[in-house]
């Protein structure tokens, strides 16, 4: 996680529970030592909770956040889940609903508010994370909001009942910051030219293209997407967005 530079204050990570509607959710909670200048809710992409995301979790900590990251398919028990390979993950997208996803990751911006006492809460996430990131920036519940490849229309394979397509909201999103590479499939250039248009004029709403870069660019080294340079960049900015 090179891209990811660390910061400068001293911090820790745990495994937690987050509880909701009778449910446990695994989750991710990291801190500095001290008090937090924010807090930061953390949307994985389609694999989930895993070791990469400790290690984001703790970085972004070193930067003086709170953070909390949540598994999306919480609901699946965790046996079951752990056997999920990337295209059953991929068939089980569409069973997924906004109102459960977006309200775990409100669950989460509560603990962080609770447990770390931070003035304000944004959200942060990654492909099918920052694609619920960007619903979640038109939800009122965070301050600022950071998507990276998160897909602006949902796709015909995750196309269930309880999904919508975030550019139909994108209008009323909180400031968000908005990360692509102009040759990722799942998120074609007509869609980002179209929310171009929807967010004209609006300065606190920003969207970045980066030339050649295919989905997944940013957060895993080991995926054969990650471009290191665009990486370390689109990190710096994101930063930058939600400390600003």
């Amino acid at each position: 996680m090179a891209a990811l530079v660390e910061g400068t204050y001293p911090a820790r990570v745990e495994r937690i529970a987050l509880r909701v509607d009778g449910y446990v959710i695994d989750a991710i909670h990291a801190r500095p030592e001290g008090p937090a200048l924010a807090g930061l809710v953390l949307s994985p992409d389609i694999s989930g909770l895993r070791p990469l995301f400790e290690d984001i979790c703790r970085r972004l900590a070193t930067h003086g956040l709170a953070v909390c990251a949540v598994e999306p398919f919480a609901r699946v028990p965790i046996a079951e889940r752990q056997a999920l390979e990337l295209p059953e993950r991929l068939a089980r997208v569409a069973s997924l609903s906004d109102d459960t996803q977006l309200g775990d990751l409100a669950e989460a911006a509560d603990h962080l508010e609770a447990a770390d006492h931070v003035p304000s809460v944004s959200i942060l996430g990654f492909c099918l994370g920052g694609y619920y990131t960007l619903k979640a920036a038109c939800s009122g519940r965070f301050e600022r909001a950071v998507s990276f490849y998160g897909m602006l229309r949902t796709p015909t394979a995750w196309d269930g009942p309880g999904h919508r397509s975030p550019l139909g909201h994108l209008a009323g999103a909180c400031p968000t910051l908005a990360v692509f590479g102009d040759a990722d499939p799942w998120v074609p250039l007509a869609d980002i030219e179209e929310l171009r248009r929807l967010w004209s004029g609006a300065e606190e709403r920003k969207i970045v293209v980066y030339p050649g870069a295919d989905h997944g660019f940013v957060h895993d080294p080991d995926r054969p997407a990650h471009r290191a340079g665009d990486a370390a960049d689109a990190w710096l900015r994101a930063l930058s967005f939600l400390l600003t």
